[in-house]
This record gives C-alpha cells, structure tokens and sequence, in this order.
C-alpha cells in the first residue's frame, strides 16, 4: 500500500455548534454561508475504526440541516462535511479494522465527514459491499434505504400507510417495499408529474396536497385504505390535518423537518380517546437499539434488492468534490433525484 499523504482536499464547516435559524433543507441553496473549500490534514483512524479512501458521498437533507446547525448534533467548526458516502478501506486501527483494508465499503463518518478525499469510520458498522452493487447505489446504502425498511416495517402486516415527500428518493424506496411486502403506501406529492412513476413502483394511490380537490380526496382513500402509519418527513400544517382525520390507534412517525411551518396537534383529545400517538425515528438510534441479526437481515435485503434492481438510486446531479461551494447550489435546484459528490 502507498503511504498515505499527509493533506487532503475537503469540504468542510464555517461554524460550530447550532444555531437558532437553520433553513428547511428544500430551501438551502447558496451553502457558501456555511461552507468553504479547503486542504486539510487526513484524518488518523482512532481505536477500532477505518480509514476510506472516498469515492463518492451523497448529499441528503439531514446533511442540509447539520451544515447550518440545525439537526440533533452540534457541528465542529473546520470538520469536513457529509455523513454518508462508498469507499475503499485503506488503513485500519485494530484486528478487525485491519482485516477491512482492501474492501469496498458504504459508511457513515465518525468524527470527520464524507465530503472529503478521506474519512475515518467505526468499523462496526461500515458494510462491505456485493461486488455487483453500483457505486451510486453503495454511496446512498444506509440513510434512505435502511430509514425506509426500519419504517415500513411499522407497518402492520398487510396494513396501509401514508408516506410525505412520497417523489423523494426514500419516497420511492417505500413504494418499492410497499408492493413487495404486501402493503398499501398512500403518497403525498406536490406536483402531478410524479404520481403515474410512484404507482409503477408500487404506490397504491398518490394525492396531490395542492389540488383543491385534495381534502376529498384525503377523506376517500382514508375511508377505504384505513391507514394507521403516517410517515412523515415534512411535519407541517398539512401533516397535521392529515392526523387529525385519520382513525383510531393511527401512529404518526415523524422522521424530517422540511417546511419551516410548526405543526400542531388540531385535535388533542385523540391521544386520550383515540389511542393515537406522535413520535419520531432516527435511523441512528434504529442502529443502536436494534439487535445485531435483525440489523444483518436488514442489511442484506438492502443490498440485494439494489443488486437485482428492485431499487435503484436516481441521481439527479453529481458535482465534483472541488466544485461543491459554486456547485452545489444549481443541483439542489433540481427536483427529486439525489446529489452525488465524486472525487476530483
């Protein structure tokens, strides 16, 4: 193995902790705010984890949050950016860590961040690769494909579900799921252009909030769907009246935060004589909480169903890693699809 250089090129963060103003990440554009280019030192793998050589990273609205301070952990200020990424182990620290060198691998940084050349990660739970994946596919493994099992899953068995942001790239992965396990997703949308590609891929109906025939709608499909999941990543006025009339024992998961209106809970009475519950989903507690087997079988449909083509990663843009402050903000101007940062 070459030794390793001593710089290298990253993306990294202009401030440190939170802040009060974060943006909805469907409104982040000019991320020069928040970002900056640079060279800086190649992160040493601490105890038990890898080095990555970084082939590609993905930008997700989690992503988008944590840039401007406003997701569930603090920023530090000078770190590389970027949670999700594939890559090739090239140095380890530990048995197990060492044994990984040489293997292709989806990961999410620990400490220092994918947009980067390089990124150190706990070896515990980067995932070696099929040889037969896609990169574009291996760079966008764990947040939405694994986010999408976990939650489906919730879904009693044969039961219907709603999904919000259902054009999004997790959106049509729960489709997807949906159809093979024998549920029923009602998507929310937008726009219409979306809605005849979500029932291709497995959606049994999709509803346009902004139709002023939606409210009808709504009350249709809820009569005949009887949907008591709600999986919801916009958590806004719409996402309120869409649990307010929805039936009894209906569970509301909130898992994103991409309007910058407050819900509310319109009828709180529901709670008590309804047995209706609000709660959210954060795929690393899923991580932490859920035993090892389950999390392996998890893994390894994720994988397979990439490999086999029951789910593809619809990469809308990829912009260069030197590119990312002047770049990234025409590809977020994109509908649906994900970014993908590919090194120079």
């Amino acid at each position: 193995m070459s030794e390793l250089p001593a710089k290298m090129n990253a993306v990294i963060l202009r401030q440190g902790g939170y802040a009060p103003d974060a943006l909805p990440a469907s409104q982040v554009r000019d991320v020069a705010r928040w970002l900056e280019q640079a060279t800086v030192a190649t992160p040493a793998p601490g105890v038990d984890q890898v080095l990555i050589k970084v082939k590609a990273a993905m930008v997700n609205p989690s992503d988008l949050a944590f840039i401007q301070g406003g997701y569930g952990q603090p920023r530090v200020e000078g770190a590389p950016a970027g949670f999700e990424g594939v890559g090739t182990v090239v140095a380890g620290n530990g048995a197990y860590a060492q044994s990984l060198i040489g293997t292709r691998v989806a990961f999410v940084a620990a400490g220092s961040g994918a947009w980067a050349q390089y990124v150190a990660a706990d070896a515990a739970v980067v995932i070696p690769l099929r040889p037969d994946l896609r990169d574009e596919d291996g760079a966008a493994l764990i947040v939405n494909p694994l986010t999408a099992a976990a939650m489906v899953d919730l879904v009693p068995e044969s039961g219907a579900f709603i999904a919000s942001s259902a054009a999004s790239q997790l959106g049509k992965l729960m489709a997807g799921l949906a159809r093979e396990t024998g549920k029923r997703m009602i998507g929310l949308v937008r726009r219409n252009d979306p809605i005849a590609a979500l029932k291709d891929l497995g959606a049994s109906h999709v509803l346009n909030e902004t139709s002023a025939s939606f409210a009808d709608d709504l009350k249709a499909v809820l009569k005949a769907e009887r949907p008591t999941v709600f999986l919801d990543c916009v958590a806004g006025s719409v996402s309120s009246k869409v649990f307010a009339a929805m039936g009894k024992d209906s569970h509301w998961v909130i898992y994103g935060k991409m309007t910058p209106e407050a819900p509310e809970l319109l009828e709180p009475g529901q709670l008590i004589f309804m047995r209706k519950r609000v709660e959210g989903f954060w795929l690393v507690s899923w991580m932490q909480n859920t035993d090892l087997a389950a999390k392996m079988k998890a893994i390894q449909a994720v994988q397979a169903r990439f490999a086999d083509g029951r789910w593809h990663t619809d990469i809308s843009a990829r912009v260069a890693l030197s590119d990312v402050v002047a770049g990234l903000p025409a590809a977020l101007a994109q509908p649906d699809g994900k970014i993908m940062i590919t090194m120079d």
